[in-house]
């Protein structure tokens, strides 16, 4: 379900950090030397570039990657090179401390996304690395940044570890979407009952709720935050209401809702090259292939034909090579 390329026959990490520093040197940088190494490695083989890297010269990989590129480009390698537990760190860190973003509800899903589309221990780990890059909790940089309800929920999200394996109980289910049912109706978004099932309950469980709310409802869960909430309320209901829904859909149908960040990133004036970079970075080594797929039934047509429609450069060549191309 992967899309990047590992060759059959990987050089050393010693070579390949001697690739990347040849690649620095000079007047100009060798920005395809360094798309052809760190593009077709996986985690664990850019994990141990890194530390070969700082070993050899002495430096910091990461630091001299965004001393030698610029742009969108810098930005896409810096974020690939990053561990992913370091990396979701600092997506949201950089939401939460920056003042203008933290108001931009497109900011704040990058929290549900990551909260509810990683695996538990990933989260964990995400949590680990926050406290350790920047001397404090997610739990309560979220709450200290962020108005009520939208703390209370997602902390709730980020602080979960979810039971990872497939058992599920179709009568918990049943009585979950009543619960559900319930506070929707009621407009209790934030009710306990809400943060506690979409915040504890593990991947499948809630997937097996969400089926019985469509077979006792009929209508699904998202359709109804859609369609039979649009009602006067307090100012933080609407931002509630949409990342309650995305949630849902992360839990549900993770490749669903990346296809809709692509498209959502290069539809209309311009590029998000933040999003659509973001959405490549994660899950290229997971499920961009499932992603492209779901692309293509929602869209009806091909999401690498429109991403490298849309992005040109180097910039181009590096997520081009993610989704599996050769440059």
């Amino acid at each position: 379900m992967a899309t990047i390329r590992v060759p059959n026959e990987v050089p050393s990490p010693a070579q390949d950090s001697e690739t990347l520093n040849q690649a620095f040197r000079g007047w100009g940088t060798d920005e395809k030397a360094i798309i052809r190494v760190l593009g077709q490695r996986d985690e664990s083989q850019r994990r141990r570039i890194r530390e070969s890297y700082k070993e050899i010269y002495g430096k910091d990989l990461i630091h001299d990657l965004s001393s030698e590129l610029s742009g969108d480009f810098m930005k896409a390698v810096v974020l690939w090179a990053y561990d992913p537990a370091e990396r979701d760190a600092r997506l949201v860190n950089k939401i939460l401390k920056d003042k203008k973003k933290k108001k931009s509800l497109e900011n704040l899903k990058v929290i549900v996304e990551i909260s509810c589309t990683t695996s538990p221990n990933h989260l964990i780990a995400v949590r680990k690395a926050y406290c350790s890059l920047f001397d404090s909790s997610l739990e309560e940089d979220i709450a200290s940044s962020l108005p009520f309800p939208l703390a209370k929920f997602l902390v709730t999200l980020a602080s979960s570890f979810r039971y990872e394996k497939d058992k599920t109980d179709a009568e918990v289910a049943t009585i979950e979407a009543a619960m559900l049912r319930e506070a929707i109706e009621k407009k209790q978004l934030d009710h306990d009952h809400v943060l506690y099932i979409l915040g504890t309950r593990s991947i499948y469980q809630l997937r097996e709720t969400f089926v019985a709310y469509k077979k006792n409802y009929e209508v699904t869960i998202d359709e109804v935050q859609i369609h039979g909430l649009d009602v006067d309320g307090c100012p933080g209901d609407a931002d509630l209401r949409s990342l309650l829904q995305m949630a849902i859909l992360c839990i549900d149908t993770p490749e669903k809702h990346f296809a809709k960040v692509v498209r959502d990133s290069i539809e209309g004036f311009g590029t998000d090259e933040d999003s659509l970079t973001r959405a490549i970075v994660a899950r290229a080594e997971i499920d961009l292939m499932k992603v492209r797929g779901e692309y293509f039934n929602m869209y009806n047509t091909s999401m690498d034909n429109a991403i490298t429609g849309d992005i040109s450069g180097d910039y181009k060549d590096f997520i081009i090579t993610l989704l599996g191309s050769k440059i």
